[in-house]
């Protein structure tokens, strides 16, 4: 019992038959993944921004207005 690489034994794959069908009903789903994914990522990224401002935006004091 060995690798086939080791044994001498390349494999090669000439042909993948899928229906065009099944491959659009992945592509679909993998859109519709996408939207929670997105959600997750957006709330994950301003709540980073958020604790990052509070952080460092104190820190920064803005000019005084000037009077009319």
């Amino acid at each position: 019992m060995g690798n086939a690489i080791a044994d001498g034994n390349p494999v090669t794959i000439s042909d993948i038959d899928v229906p065009f069908w099944r491959i659009v009903m992945i592509m679909i789903k993998w859109s519709i993944a996408a939207i929670p994914a997105t959600i997750i990522l957006v709330v994950t990224w301003a709540l980073v921004a958020s604790i990052f401002a509070a952080l460092v935006g104190t820190h920064m004091p803005m000019p005084a207005p000037s009077a009319p």
